[in-house]
């Protein structure tokens, strides 16, 4: 079993920065892949970015690419997520996620064995 814990999620002003952070604990040898999506109110979770652990390449979705970036510390089993230029559009619930599964996709919910709890993010205009 893996348990995925995030942090770092506020209330922060529009055009402002904000890291997250996700530490993976538990059987995480497995582990070859993690993610981030995000969930607005009333609205579908949605792929955000993801990092394959090992090579470190990474996948982002369209619509946050140059403000977003993921990055993981394999010693600390823990991936980050920086976001730069915060909009309204970004609030909603961040959810970290992680992989096991070889040759799963990246980008879909399904993708994923292990979620976390979510930490909320709050832009305010």
């Amino acid at each position: 079993q893996v348990k995925l814990v995030e942090s770092g999620g506020g209330l922060v002003q529009s055009g402002g920065s904000l890291r997250l952070s996700c530490k993976a604990s538990g059987r995480t040898s497995g582990i070859n892949a993690m993610g981030w999506f995000r969930q607005a109110p009333g609205k579908e979770r949605e792929f955000v970015v993801a990092i394959y652990l090992s090579t470190g390449k990474t996948f982002s979705a369209d619509s946050v690419k140059g403000r977003f970036t993921i990055s993981r510390d394999n010693a600390k089993n823990t991936v980050y997520l920086q976001i730069d230029s915060l909009n309204s559009e970004d609030t909603a619930v961040y959810y970290c996620a992680a992989r096991t599964r070889v040759g799963a996709a990246m980008r879909t919910t399904d993708a994923y064995d292990y979620w976390g709890q979510g930490t909320q993010v709050t832009v305010s205009s």
